[in-house]
């Protein structure tokens, strides 16, 4: 019997990474039975949330074996300033024990009793994770980049250590206009992520260590479709000074396995006053993991909301402590304005967490005000569900600008440069940009559809995202 080609996938020790992750991964099996995959799970320390999460998620996965590492402790400030170099140099202390497992399970001398044992392939690794490309070299096999946002922001990233030389001022600072290949358009400054906004700021220095390191890898895997970013998947695939490209999106959780263990009870009850509602009437409001909002900021939501008279359901969350998640305001009435919940409460619903794909494949859906991470920007196409923009962190403005600006409309702009704190988006934005949004004769729901359609043709045989995968799948092969 042939022996197995093994890859190890090393993701972010965030759940969105985790859950793409493995996405990937279940179509790799799916496609080719050579293929043998490895997740290391990287635990985040004293979060028993995270914890119960990633325990749900992989007990429904079968043919994907999980190897839990050693748990560590956080670097010290003295080690890392930022979320960026935090998690950085939290991943980087990894290695060693990445190494030996590795060493252990593929590459330690075979026995008698185990003359099938697979042949490590190479490590697919995460954008935070670039420091295990040295692992890789160190074992003498290849390095995958899987990149869990869009081509677009694949382009800024590859672009960025060129701009680090080109550009001596702080991009925060600039008056132009910058040229990025791989957009269309010029990209204005204040859309770039937080991160990189000043050159002298741990997290700049991170993402800067990670751009120049993806250009190391033997290819990179990117969760998005080529029909969906035509101009920029072209770009790239035409560089010969880029490695490889494999668009194998969209690769989503529609089952919600990730959401699993949350009281079901509660969601239940959402969903019967869902079921109630007029098909496309209701407009939901919801801004990831992290999302969430103070006093101030949820008034003017809610006072936009009343304004708008539309039917509305709000996911509805309070500021974290540190890099723990937000978590449900324990009394809505103490923060939403007086009155305001019995004024809408025959045509809205404010709630806390809910599960996001069980949400927008209801019939009632029929916009989503988003932050525009990039799980929720391909779930809102799968389910054909037009959104308005209302980014908060990571690359979540750049992903706006690109469906704003870059892709001809397809999602209605609320505001692209809040940066949070005092900056409050207005009653009046919420209000136009709900109204806009849940106007039944917006062209915009019309190219949604068309998304939608092109979203799920690229996964079936012949379409583009499969026929990418069966490319990346014979590369891998070559390989081993």
């Amino acid at each position: 019997m042939a022996k197995k080609a093994s890859l190890v996938f090393i993701p972010a020790p965030a759940v969105g990474h985790i859950v793409s992750a493995i996405e990937l991964a279940k179509v790799l099996i799916a496609r080719d039975h050579r293929l043998s995959l490895t997740v290391l799970i990287i635990k985040i320390p004293n979060s028993p949330s995270f914890d119960a999460l990633i325990e749900a998620l992989i007990t429904s996965v079968t043919a994907i074996r999980f190897i839990y590492l050693p748990q560590l402790q956080f670097p010290t400030p003295d080690r890392a300033q930022s979320t960026e170099g935090l998690i950085s140099v939290f991943i980087d202390d990894h290695k060693p024990f990445i190494k030996d497992t590795i060493t252990q399970l593929f590459l330690a001398t075979e026995s008698e009793s185990e003359p099938t044992r697979s042949r490590l392939a190479g490590l697919v690794v995460d954008f935070f994770c670039t420091s295990m490309i040295d692992v890789a070299n160190e074992l003498g096999v290849p390095s995958y980049l899987f990149f869990t946002s869009s081509v677009c922001f694949l382009s800024f990233m590859l672009h960025l250590p060129n701009l680090d030389t080109q550009t001596h001022n702080d991009f925060k600072d600039l008056e132009t206009e910058l040229v990025i290949p791989g957009f269309i358009n010029p990209v204005p400054p204040h859309v770039l992520p937080l991160a990189v906004s000043s050159k002298k700021q741990d997290g700049y220095t991170w993402y800067l260590y990670h751009s120049r390191r993806f250009s190391e890898t033997k290819g990179i895997i990117v969760n998005t479709f080529a029909e969906l970013e035509p101009y920029a998947a072209s770009f790239l695939s035409g560089n010969d000074g880029i490695p490889p490209v494999y668009p194998v999106g969209p690769l989503l959780d529609l089952q919600g396995q990730m959401h699993s263990v949350m009281d079901q009870t509660k969601f239940e009850s959402i969903k019967r006053w869902l079921d109630n509602q007029p098909p496309s009437s209701v407009v939901w409001l919801c801004f990831g993991s992290f999302g969430s909002f103070g006093v101030p900021q949820v008034q003017e939501i809610a006072r936009g909301l009343e304004r708008s008279g539309h039917r509305f359901l709000w996911s509805l969350r309070q500021p974290s402590v540190g890099l723990s998640n937000p978590t449900d305001y324990v009394n809505h009435e103490e923060v939403l304005p007086e009155g305001f919940l019995d004024r809408t409460a025959e045509r809205g619903l404010v709630c806390g967490w809910v599960p996001q794909v069980e949400v927008l494949a209801h019939p009632a859906i029929g916009g989503f005000v988003s932050h525009c991470g990039w799980n929720s920007t391909l779930e809102s196409i799968w389910f054909g569900v037009p959104v308005a923009a209302w980014p908060l962190y990571a690359e979540q403005h750049l992903n706006a600008f690109e469906m704003v600006k870059e892709l001809e409309g397809l999602v209605v702009e609320l505001r692209l440069d809040y940066r949070g704190g005092d900056d409050l988006v207005t009653a009046e934005e919420v209000e136009r940009a709900v109204r806009s949004l849940m106007d039944s004769d917006c062209k915009m729901r019309m190219r949604i559809k068309e998304m939608q359609e092109k979203s799920r043709k690229t996964l079936i045989d012949g379409g583009s995202s499969f026929n990418s995968l069966v490319c990346l799948i014979k590369d891998i092969l070559d390989e081993s």
